[in-house]
């Protein structure tokens, strides 16, 4: 009788392991299928694309890798990176140091903290069209809100967007409006951290400068890598808010690689240069995302680690 027991039990545990792996597939095929066929379908395109001559009026003949070549020896191009790794390196910088500096404030025990979170991070729900309208306004040199403000304390404001050398300066300014998801996550990662540790330093003495660099910094570094990381990558992609606000000027100051991606591909039409542009840009994403990772050995702490 146990023999025929144990059978009956496996049976009865292949039948419900059998049902489980179908009900799997199931719930993730709309994912599969959706990604065949607007990531994975569109990704293989782009590299047969990238080495045909197409216009998207006439049918695309083969380049081979005339394209890549033709990369190497585009200033365009070159200049784009280079003001793609200016707006990163800018945006990236001061979005850490504000957002981090907003979600300690947000921390505090304050009145009215649910009010204050809510103000932080309804920005990060305006669209894109709408921000960029409204920072068209606020970087006004005439009536704009920010050189209003400086003629208060009698400093002439910058044309900003109309200036090769404020231009971009401006873009990064704006970079950190609708950081609300970021100040989310430094928000979680504040609250994440043992109250023990805080009680352990201030019994040995430490000020609040020293509990914030010995215990705060380290313990949040993790996430502090984490947005920096994903930070780039949006700033590296980055190409709407650009497009509306500059569209590139003035004299190609604010060109950023996304937006010159865009204009070979729907201004100039030359769609084989756009996908091996865009192919550039994928390997110039997993360049950073690799050295970010081989630099967080010497700086981020993970409190688990062996």
């Amino acid at each position: 009788m146990s023999a025929i027991a144990a059978r009956h039990s496996r049976r009865a545990r292949s039948s419900l392991a059998r049902r489980e792996a179908r009900r799997f597939h199931l719930f993730l095929s709309p994912w599969l299928i959706g990604f065949v066929l607007f990531g994975g379908g569109p990704i293989l395109a782009s590299i047969a694309i990238s080495s045909t001559d197409w216009n998207l009026l006439s049918s695309p003949t083969w380049a081979g890798l005339a394209n890549y070549e033709k990369m190497t020896a585009d200033p365009e191009f070159w200049d784009a990176v280079g003001n793609t790794f200016s707006y990163g390196v800018g945006a990236v910088s001061l979005g850490v140091l504000f957002t981090f500096g907003l979600a300690l404030l947000l921390n505090q025990p304050l009145r009215f903290q649910g009010l204050f979170r809510t103000v932080m991070y309804l920005p990060s729900v305006v669209s894109g069209v709408a921000t960029a309208l409204l920072w068209l306004n606020i970087l006004h040199p005439d009536y704009g809100l920010i050189n209003k403000l400086l003629a208060l304390i009698g400093v002439e404001g910058p044309p900003w967007l109309g200036s090769t050398e404020w231009a971009m300066p401006a873009l990064i300014l704006m970079s950190v409006w609708g950081a609300g998801n970021t100040i989310v996550i430094y928000l979680a990662g504040l609250q994440g951290i043992p109250a023990t540790l805080y009680e352990a330093a201030e019994i040995d003495g430490a000020g609040w400068w020293r509990r914030f660099w010995s215990v705060t910094v380290p313990m949040m570094s993790p996430v502090i890598f984490f947005n920096v990381v994903t930070g780039f990558i949006a700033s590296i992609q980055a190409y709407t808010l650009i497009l509306i606000m500059t569209e590139g000027g003035p004299a190609n100051a604010t060109m950023v690689l996304g937006l010159y991606i865009y204009r070979q591909a729907f201004v100039f039409f030359d769609m084989g240069y756009a996908a091996a542009l865009s192919w550039a840009m994928f390997l110039i994403v997993i360049a950073v995302t690799l050295v970010q990772f081989g630099l967080a050995r010497r700086w981020v702490h993970y409190e688990f680690a062996g």
